[in-house]
């Protein structure tokens, strides 16, 4: 006589089905699929957590749900959207640009020089995307070309990028610049401020082109595993570059929104904006090994650090217990990086077991 069949049995053999050869396939129930997919799991756990900020943060201090919050809140994130999308892409390569903070600085430097002794703002701009551009492309093509360290290269160039924009303003922050300067980071379209609808264009289209375009499956495909995406006819070294040159251009952009915003050239922003960065990517979770990551974790990512600091002013702490706060975010980020990988890794041994 059989025994009576438990809720789990019953579970399983309605989420059986039979394969051709008329032996039943287990069909993975909807959580489980969750749990099994990386990227999936890491958006629910960072919408959960900005979820859970938003909260906490709006009860300590009413101030925090209100428009004008949401929208200083908006320009202050956008710059980091821009810089943290360009970020995520390198970081899928394996790469790493620990110079996006400086550069942000000298290109925003350059601009305001430019716009200072009567140089159209449009052209001030586009002086400011090539100068970024071109950090970038000095970073990649040393990385690929003479196998240096990407950390150790983009670690140069942070400081030299830093040194430009101290010797084009050495003894003061440039003023006096013309009155359109401040379009950008000041106007609105509606409800929305002008910096967050540009990081909105720029994470769409890195959006768009990573899913969708054959440059986008070329940098999976580098990220994933080098010489096989080399032997399979990848440009390699062309797509790495690329990704640094763009990495630069976004930093300029971000440069260009930020000093925008503020109204004047200051060569002494951006300090630690690298770290920021890269707290949105890995947060976002786009995996260290490279490989693997989306832009709209590291859009959610942003928005996580941006509220965080924000919400933290408005309870008044003081600014270096800001920066201590971001830091145990960073490592918390990376713990549960790693504990995601290791829970997805057990599932697919499970299911790669014969039964």
């Amino acid at each position: 006589m059989n025994a009576p069949m438990g809720r789990s049995q019953s579970r399983d053999i309605k989420n059986s089905r039979p394969n051709g050869e008329g032996n039943s396939v287990q069909k993975p129930s909807f959580w489980r699929s969750i749990v099994a997919d990386r990227q999936k799991l890491q958006t629910i756990v960072t919408l959960l957590v900005l979820l859970l900020m938003i909260i906490v943060f709006s009860f300590f201090n009413p101030r925090f749900l209100t428009l004008s919050n949401f929208q200083n809140l908006a320009r202050n994130t956008a710059p980091l959207i821009i810089a943290a999308s360009a970020m995520t892409a390198v970081m899928i390569a394996r790469g790493l640009d620990l110079s996006v903070g400086s550069v942000l600085a000298a290109c925003s430097v350059v601009a305001a020089s430019l716009a200072v002794k009567g140089v159209p703002l449009p052209l001030a701009f586009l002086a400011a995307l090539a100068f970024g551009a071109l950090i970038g492309f000095l970073n990649g093509a040393i990385i690929v070309r003479m196998r240096v360290s990407p950390i150790i290269v983009t670690l140069g160039s942070l400081n030299i990028a830093r040194g430009i924009a101290y010797l084009i303003t050495p003894s003061a922050i440039l003023v006096g610049l013309p009155p359109n300067w401040s379009a950008i980071g000041t106007a609105k379209l509606g409800p929305f401020p002008m910096p967050i609808l540009i990081a909105a264009v720029v994470a769409l289209v890195y959006g768009w082109a990573s899913q969708r375009t054959k440059f986008g499956k070329h940098v999976y495909a580098v990220g994933g595993n080098e010489e096989a995406a080399r032997l399979s006819g990848v440009p390699v070294e062309r797509t790495l570059i690329s990704l640094y040159v763009l990495s630069g251009m976004m930093a300029a952009l971000a440069g260009i929104v930020l000093s925008s915003r503020v109204g004047s050239g200051d060569p002494n922003i951006g300090v630690g904006f690298e770290l920021e960065v890269i707290a949105a990517v890995i947060i976002g979770g786009t995996s260290l090994s490279g490989g693997e990551g989306r832009i709209m974790g590291t859009v959610i990512g942003a928005v996580i650090v941006g509220v965080l600091s924000n919400g933290l002013n408005l309870s008044g702490v003081e600014p270096f217990w800001q920066y201590v706060a971001q830091g145990l975010v960073l490592i918390a980020a990376v713990v549960v990086d790693k504990r995601v990988n290791e829970r997805v890794l057990r599932i697919g041994r499970r299911r790669a077991r014969p039964a």
